[in-house]
């Protein structure tokens, strides 16, 4: 139905929905994603970015917070349409879905935040217990061949549009508008806890410091193991780079020009760990493909894609055994060159000291 208004002149301003948009059963992607479920799986499993089956599951898990009710004016967009309608700009989804670009300005950041609420005591819960902690050390051990590890520490810019009246808070040191992502990673490429929202100018060194995780662990309320519970005695330590500062429960590695045999050793040990974030950050951007683009949403909206996007990379390592595949896992002579981390996923800035 086509409504019009006008104003106190008698004027015709605008229409209250165009007529294709009010007919995207027949001209939005939906007739095509039934086509391609019918014939071809491969080309649906592309577009969904992942198999049926587990957006399927994933819609199952939502529908209950993401279906709105019919009303006398319009139908509502149902639970289905508004879980695919991720990706690319608003502009360009308001011609593959038939839904106007305002709307999808509403229906985009309400999903990935109901994704996040949804997901994360499930797929991305902080170990809670010392028992919880020594698992995660002792798949380490296991996998990685590093004791006592409660997990890789590290941050990416993620690239975005200049928010309206920011000036230069969002401006890196990269000479790019960012987010920053701060991450923990298992042994697994699973992500226990992220940050995401502070601004691409904030220090390395504030990045981290501004966290819940790091407050936690200033103030030892994380339950980590005791050192006598651990191996050797030693206590359990985050890896990460060298923008991080070396603390009581932090480990980096030595500086190139100091290293001698031993600290060699320990620094490829350190470096075998602690590619399991590069690899996670890797596998997300090649995933998400809007990462690879610079994201014209405001920063709040954007906080929620990037976590939503954080949450389904954890839900497809536990139900899709071929999101990593082996050649993503590295062994004794691969390292972080062969995953895809190009995106626009960028390292902080070293610290210099």
């Amino acid at each position: 139905m086509v409504v019009y208004y006008y104003t106190s002149k008698r004027k015709m301003r605008r229409k209250w929905v165009k007529n294709w948009l009010a007919r995207r059963d027949l001209f939005g992607h939906m007739p095509l994603l039934k086509q391609l479920n019918e014939n071809e799986p491969n080309d649906l499993k592309n577009y969904l970015r992942m198999s049926k089956t587990d957006f399927d599951r994933l819609l199952d898990l939502l529908r209950p917070r993401i279906t709105k009710q019919d009303t006398v004016m319009r139908q509502a967009i149902p639970a289905e349409e508004r879980l695919i309608a991720t990706g690319k700009s608003y502009e360009d989804l308001k011609f593959s879905t038939g839904i106007a670009a305002q709307t999808l300005g509403s229906i985009i950041p309400e999903t990935c935040k109901a994704i996040y609420e949804i997901l994360q005591d499930t797929y991305m819960k902080v170990p809670q217990t010392s028992k919880d902690w020594k698992e995660v050390a002792n798949g380490f051990k296991d996998r990685w061949q590093m004791i006592n590890c409660g997990g890789c520490i590290d941050g990416k810019h993620i690239r975005i549009c200049q928010p309206a009246r920011s000036g230069a808070l969002y401006y890196n040191y990269k000479n790019f508008y960012s987010i920053v992502l701060m991450a923990i990673v298992n042994h697994n490429y699973e992500l226990i806890y992220v940050d995401v929202g502070k601004q691409g100018r904030i220090s390395d060194g504030g990045v981290i410091q501004a966290t819940t995780f790091y407050r936690r662990l200033q103030n030892e309320t994380l339950n980590l193991p005791k050192p006598m519970d651990c191996e050797e005695d030693l206590n359990v330590v985050f890896i990460g780079d060298a923008a991080f500062s070396i603390e009581e429960h932090v480990l980096k590695p030595f500086p190139q020009k100091s290293l001698n045999y031993e600290r060699r050793i320990y620094n490829y040990r350190l470096s075998m760990a602690r590619n399991v974030v590069e690899n996670a950050f890797g596998l997300i951007a090649s995933r998400f493909r809007i990462l690879q683009t610079s994201i014209n949403v405001n920063p709040n909206d954007t906080n929620y894609i990037v976590l939503a996007i954080c949450t389904l990379h954890n839900f497809l390592i536990k139900h899709n055994s071929s999101y990593v595949k082996p050649t993503s896992e590295n062994s004794e002579t691969q390292d972080t060159e062969d995953i895809d981390v190009s995106g626009q996923l960028f390292p902080l800035q070293n610290c210099k000291k």
